[in-house]
């Protein structure tokens, strides 16, 4: 069954549930189940439910791969939500050459996945030694709070941030709703770890800023900016 021309040669089915493996999920296609691939490092379910909601499918293009299909996002209200976590990286990837955040400066130069003393930025602007670090948001609430599971990579790069931010480098700490509907997201006090560290960050002059994405003609692209409150 093909989705509207809107998305193009994606297909529609319905979401059944998330196997143990945390890649692998099962979706109803045409009315038959279908094991399916999640792009996604982490479990869906920690952050959304969505058991029995519609989902939009990439045909998987390799013919080596156990499935057939990628799920792309999931329906919520009059729209789908891209559920790849990693999506936002290239989204703001791309509005940053394309001349979107001004507030950053300087970013002609612009490098992925940048070490810097041992410490892997998402996005590097070597013109300013600008560190970004994008950390996606899932939710179908209108305010949320981050993170919602415990992350001890996550913890690691404040305690990394810290010390490059002693050094003199810049980082913006970017938080990007793949739902547009998300008006605001509260830092979670109840992390204390994180939010500790999180804070000295601050203290030390890490930016934060929050930013939604929505999808246009299936193709995503950053929506509108969203509040973030952490005291």
């Amino acid at each position: 069954m093909q989705a509207t021309s809107m998305y193009g040669d994606l297909i529609v089915g319905t979401f059944i549930k998330e196997e143990k493996n945390r890649f692998i999920c099962r979706v109803r296609v045409s009315g038959i189940e279908t094991v399916c691939y999640i792009p996604s490092s982490c479990r869906l379910s920690n952050f959304i439910d969505l058991e029995g909601r519609q989902v939009l499918l990439k045909p998987n293009a390799s013919r080596k791969t156990r499935t057939e299909y990628s799920v792309f996002a999931v329906k919520y209200k009059r729209g789908f939500i891209p559920v790849n976590l990693s999506l936002a990286n290239r989204v703001v990837e791309e509005q940053i050459k394309n001349r979107r955040f001004s507030f950053l400066g300087n970013r002609k130069n612009v490098i992925r996945e940048a070490m810097i003393d041992g410490y892997k930025a998402d996005l590097y602007i070597s013109d300013t030694q600008t560190i970004i670090e994008i950390k996606s948001i899932l939710s179908f609430e209108k305010e949320t709070v981050f993170p919602t599971v415990y992350s001890e990579r996550a913890l690691n790069q404040l305690i990394k941030i810290k010390e490059l931010l002693l050094q003199g480098y810049t980082v913006h700490y970017m938080l990007i709703s793949l739902n547009p509907v998300v008006k605001q997201i509260t830092l979670n006090q109840n992390m204390s770890d994180f939010y500790e560290h999180f804070l000295e960050c601050i203290a030390l002059g890490m930016q934060c800023c929050g930013y939604s994405i929505y999808l246009q003609s299936g193709i995503p692209t950053t929506h509108s900016k969203t509040n973030v409150y952490w005291c």
